[in-house]
């Protein structure tokens, strides 16, 4: 790994948060990510199961987490399954974790090689009452492959069909959702070195140079920082392409006159920053552009204002769409008679703007947690408002990392220049 150690505590918190939801005498068990093909012999970068790593820490794979709080053996109440290291196979491959590194990065004491693993869970499994699996029940899946978690839940069935079954997943939305003090400092690492990134290019901008060119200097600095690299898919889109929301061939010239929308953020020790940021190429803002890039910005500051405890992410766009509703009426962008003949459901303002406002934050970047309940205190969230006008080939986005405290909330990304004044500036110089 390119980051530096984290704290174990981060895993032995979360750990314990989940042990407290389980039912009595019950067993947890959590399995890796497949290593998934590519072409030829060739294998996509492994990534880590999110939930197992958020119980562990642990990248490798071909790793388990086996949580058994009632144990009668208490060696056993907790254990990290991991790959038997091999000689030759790091020779290829490089190397695999000892029992001593496990047991530092996660701070769970009893490790057990994989080759052995499959006698002991049956042992445990005949203790327990009930089984704890895990699925995926991230509410933006798109994919449908049969992956690991749903393979071992259908293998355990035909095995042990008497036992009581739960989802783990349950569980780990609502625990997932709330980040500890611990893990709002690894977020914080990751959205320091977006920070220097964010900075760095508004030296680098400039009239004629490649999307590409600034994605790659992106790619450079977080690795420089440490960082894994991004948390997502760089998206850097100038001109008219930042209509597109998800823009991500970055292959044209940056020309004069145009806005570029920049949405990145960095991965540092498995936690993830997201910003975004639209500056004038030329480093000074049209008078239109300053527009609506102030409405956009007033569109954010309005949504950090009211995204506290007690409110729903539902009810909150609402409140964000009837806001956009006035600026958009203020910028010249919707009439009255556009507002008074809306359709309720696909309201004047959805024109311009298209997307939610904030999404859920942490190990992935659209992370667990839910939308029609009550916001709690603990929660990380982006705030997000554009606007994107097809008929000015102008796309502008802001997009900040709020974390929820109990009175209000702490931006992550206070220090990062956000006004036309900083960027401009900054780019100045």
């Amino acid at each position: 790994m390119k980051y530096l150690p984290l704290n174990p505590e981060i895993f032995i918190q979360n750990r314990q948060r989940f042990v407290q939801k389980m039912e009595k005498n019950s067993i947890a068990i959590f399995n890796s990510n497949d290593e998934l093909p590519m072409n030829g012999d060739a294998l996509h970068r492994f990534k880590q199961n999110s939930d197992l790593y958020w119980l562990s820490g642990i990248e490798q794979e071909d790793t388990m987490v086996i949580l058994f709080p009632d144990n009668p053996d208490p060696k056993f109440r907790e254990v990290l399954v991991l790959v038997r290291p091999n000689e030759l196979k790091e020779k290829w491959d490089g190397h695999r974790l000892r029992a001593s590194e496990g047991k530092a990065i996660s701070g769970m004491q009893t490790i057990v090689w994989l080759d052995t693993i499959e006698a002991l869970v049956q042992t445990w499994i005949h203790l327990a009452d009930t089984i704890y699996l895990n699925t995926n029940e991230n509410d933006r899946k798109a994919s449908w492959v049969p992956v690991r978690d749903y393979r071992y839940a259908e293998l355990m069935k035909q095995r042990y069909p008497l036992h009581n079954y739960k989802r783990s997943a349950k569980l780990m939305k609502e625990l997932r959702a709330i980040k500890t003090a611990l893990e709002v400092e690894v977020v914080q690492k990751a959205v320091d070195i977006t920070e220097n990134t964010f900075r760095r290019l508004l030296q680098f901008i400039k009239p004629g140079v490649m999307e590409y060119e600034i994605e790659a200097e992106i790619f450079h600095s977080f690795l420089s920082q440490r960082a894994t690299g991004p948390a997502y898919g760089s998206i850097i889109a100038s001109g008219d392409r930042a209509r597109t929301l998800h823009y991500v061939s970055n292959s044209e010239e940056c020309k004069d006159g145009e806005l570029i929308l920049m949405d990145f953020g960095a991965e540092y020790g498995g936690y993830c920053a997201d910003l975004t940021r639209t500056v004038p190429v030329n480093g000074k803002f049209g008078r239109r552009q300053k527009t609506v890039y102030n409405a956009c910005l007033h569109l954010h500051d309005y949504a950090k204002s009211i995204l506290k405890p007690g409110i729903s992410i539902v009810d909150y766009t609402d409140k964000v769409g009837e806001e956009a509703t006035q600026v958009f009426l203020k910028i010249g962008l919707l009439r009255k008679s556009d507002v008074k003949n809306e359709d309720k459901e696909n309201r004047a303002y959805r024109k311009y703007l298209y997307h939610g406002i904030s999404h859920h934050l942490g190990i992935d970047v659209h992370d667990l947690g839910t939308r029609t309940e009550p916001i709690k205190a603990g929660m990380l969230f982006t705030v997000e408002p554009g606007i994107y006008i097809e008929e000015e080939q102008m796309g502008v986005r802001i997009e900040n990392n709020i974390w929820i405290t109990r009175n209000g909330h702490k931006d992550l990304f206070k220090n990062i220049p956000i006004t036309v004044e900083e960027i401009e500036a900054l780019m100045k110089k």
